[in-house]
């Protein structure tokens, strides 16, 4: 495998985007082992990981498409994918823990606004 020469301003912009990815998710992580509660911790890794992973796949693009000297996009689609799924996974665990939680009266089911504070449906 041949070794690929990559210009100093691209090699900084792909450590910075990688750098920055590894940051976000770390903190995702760090925020889902301190957070006290199941709602408060399912936010943290959600976040980071969406974040982080875009960052890395940003890095990941601008290296192959240096690398390879053409558009390389398939990238794309991953991260299409997991904007797609990690909010909808987020909002479906959410949910059957609020169902279960209310359905056995445990203490830590976030209370429902009052009508006033509600947005009309």
């Amino acid at each position: 495998m041949s070794q690929a020469v990559l210009p100093l301003g691209v090699a900084v912009a792909v450590s910075a985007a990688l750098l920055g990815g590894a940051s976000f998710a770390l903190v995702g992580a760090v925020g889902a082992s301190r957070l006290r509660t199941f709602y408060q911790r399912v936010h943290a890794p959600t976040l980071g990981a969406s974040m982080g992973t875009f960052l890395i796949l940003s890095g990941s693009i601008l290296y192959f498409s240096t690398t390879r000297q053409q558009p390389v996009f398939h990238e794309i689609l991953i991260a299409i994918f997991l904007s797609l799924t990690t909010p909808i996974s987020l909002m479906l665990i959410v949910r059957a823990a609020l169902a279960r939680d209310r359905l056995e009266g445990s203490a830590d089911v976030p209370h429902l606004a009052p009508e006033a504070d509600r947005a009309p449906d």
